[in-house]
């Protein structure tokens, strides 16, 4: 094992060790600095640094040589700076096809070039987001909907934070660098910087043509909008832009991991819903440097402390999906008039659908559950749960099958 000093544990470590332990290569995808390269340094034999000039110059010249005889797992970080690695790698698996042998970081780029073997039957992928609070205050634990499945409860909470804390928290982002390691002044500074160092690199590898300045406007009103369903022709009004150009950096972000969207829900007993998705920044710290929110500014901005609070529990609980072992799909609801929407529904197929409300409110009452019950009513014996997270630090039943639920239970 290749040595990194000291180490988080995250979500991923158990998934990934078991892939390598069945499959031939997988390939780590995720924001830069969401912590790729740390962890499967943790489980590789061996590392080339592709983005090294030195370090790449060989597999440019021959990667099926420059592969053989490596320990392994080889860990090939940063794969798409020298893409010639991904034949050798689907090269060296159809040769030999035993466990545990190559793991590649870095884009996701796989799907939107065609010139690219997409991986399909030898190349397992993992995406990998921000640290959640679980992974930064090492407190591993059920994930949350096997746990609202499995019917665990509990009562009050002593240690939950405030709703100012909640913010504090949030605002923290879950990029491993500047969550865990600089002060509230460098961390403001790592995270204006990110997206504009971000886009600067990519175009210097020249994977894309997108204008640096332009597509920061996009962002910061891809982030002003986070948490909603808004149209493209909404958001190219407020960055200035065309609706072509909005799906184009749509994309553009999503392959680099700092926006990420929930589909629409649909059913055959439900008529006329709405298809738009829900957008989201993918790190709260992110967002708050796009927006310009400091604490104080979020905690006086009903808006902004909405869109802050149900992006940081919907970040949470996307990152936890990948490895909850019920493999939930999560969604988003809302119908075409506006009357019944829910936060985020959570599709476990023949298990059935569990619905989640997230308030940035202490004490809920039903009347902050009438769209759970609304969707219960409707679906009957397929809803099997609903929670409405909030900030307050009870637990307690709002209605039948569905709970008032601290938001801090995700990590307590």
């Amino acid at each position: 094992m290749v040595n990194v000093g000291a180490y988080f544990e995250r979500m991923a470590d158990t998934w990934l060790a078991e892939i390598l332990a069945a499959s031939p290569a997988v390939i780590i995808t995720g924001a830069r600095g969401c912590g790729k390269t740390t962890t499967a340094l943790r489980h590789a034999a061996s590392a080339v640094r592709l983005d090294d000039p030195l370090e790449a110059a060989a597999f440019e010249a021959g990667p099926d040589a420059a592969l053989r005889g490596r320990p392994e797992p080889v860990l090939l970080d940063e794969w798409q700076a020298c893409p010639s690695v991904v034949g050798a790698v689907k090269r060296a698996v159809d040769t030999e096809r035993r466990p545990g042998r190559f793991i590649l970081t870095g884009s996701a780029r796989f799907d939107a070039d065609p010139g690219l073997w997409p991986g399909t039957g030898r190349l397992i992928r993992l995406a990998m987001h921000p640290m959640t609070l679980r992974e930064m205050l090492k407190r591993p634990a059920r994930p949350f909907f096997s746990g609202l499945l499995a019917g665990e409860r509990a009562g009050f909470v002593a240690d939950a934070p405030d709703l100012r804390g909640y913010v504090e928290l949030a605002l923290r982002g879950g990029f491993p660098e500047p969550a865990l390691e600089l002060d509230d002044a460098a961390r403001r500074e790592w995270l204006d910087s990110y997206l504009g160092q971000l886009l600067v690199h990519e175009r210097a590898q020249g994977h894309h043509g997108a204008d640096t300045a332009r597509l920061a406007a996009f962002f910061t009103a891809y982030a002003a909008c986070s948490a909603s369903p808004v149209h493209e022709t909404t958001l190219a009004r407020v960055a200035g832009i065309d609706s072509r150009t909005v799906s184009s950096y749509t994309g553009l972000l999503q392959d680099l991991g700092v926006v990420h969207e929930l589909p629409a829900w649909s059913s055959s007993l439900l008529k006329r819903l709405a298809r738009m998705p829900k957008r989201h920044v993918a790190d709260t710290g992110l967002w708050g440097s796009a927006v310009g929110a400091e604490t104080a500014a979020v905690m006086g901005n009903g808006d902004l402390l909405g869109r802050l609070i149900d992006t940081f529990v919907t970040n949470q609980l996307r990152t936890e999906a990948v490895f909850d072992p019920l493999r939930p799909r999560l969604y988003h609801l809302r119908d075409r008039n506006g009357r019944h929407e829910v936060d985020l529904v959570a599709d476990l197929r023949a298990r059935g659908l569990i619905g989640v409300e997230i308030k940035a409110h202490g004490a809920p009452r039903p009347a902050h559950a009438k769209h759970l019950m609304w969707l219960r009513d409707t679906l009957g014996e397929q809803f099997k749960a609903g929670a409405v997270l909030h900030t307050g630090p009870n637990r307690f039943t709002l209605s039948d099958r569905i709970e008032a639920i601290p938001i801090c239970t995700l990590w307590n």
